[in-house]
């Protein structure tokens, strides 16, 4: 059982879909994922064309907590970004970047393996002359679009986002369009 009665869902948003549960467009939303209770509500957003993580509950108290932006907590992404960036280049990614007239907080980032990803539906653009490589990427910010106008900033565009990590809780091997619900544990984390 939930502390307080609360409910508390990790999903792994698929490409294409909304961070919400109603579109008066049509398009894919959460509520064609699993029959959440009501009152559950993501905590934060992902882009339309963006995967990975997003928590959903109906504690107000946490989600104000994870939205505040004084509290500053990171969020992990896994980033494909077209060429191949030098240190220097992400050095001011570390150093905090000018985005839209304000510069953001420092960021940790490095190169990293290929994760281990299904391929997208639909499939990312590819050029045969121009290569790509995965960024591992932490911030302390939400500002919209935040990590795509980053690495775009700095001459590399992001052709995939994937959010691994909100604090302590991992989307792990959770499959494309999955939910599961949190542990006491991942809860206790969340709230630190």
């Amino acid at each position: 059982m939930f502390p307080n009665n609360f409910s508390y869902y990790i999903v792994h948003k698929p490409y294409g879909m909304l961070s919400q549960f109603t579109d008066k467009a049509g398009r894919k939303t959460l509520s064609g994922l699993y029959n959440f209770p009501k009152n559950v509500y993501p905590v934060g957003r992902l882009d339309l064309d963006s995967e990975g993580l997003l928590l959903l509950t109906d504690d107000k108290t946490l989600t104000d907590y994870l939205l505040n932006p004084l509290n500053s907590h990171e969020k992990e992404y896994y980033v494909q970004v077209e060429k191949i960036p030098t240190e220097k280049e992400l050095n001011r990614l570390k150093e905090g970047i000018e985005i839209e007239g304000k510069k953001t907080l420092p960021a940790k980032v490095k190169m990293i393996d290929l994760p281990d990803f299904p391929a997208r539906v639909p499939p990312i653009r590819e050029r045969k002359n121009i290569p790509s490589c995965w960024l591992s990427l932490v911030i302390t910010e939400g500002r919209n679009r935040q990590v795509r106008k980053m690495t775009a900033k700095i001459g590399y565009p992001t052709l995939r986002l994937v959010r691994v990590r909100i604090k302590n809780l991992l989307l792990g091997n959770l499959i494309s369009a999955g939910v599961r619900e949190l542990t006491p544990e991942e809860i206790k984390g969340l709230r630190k």
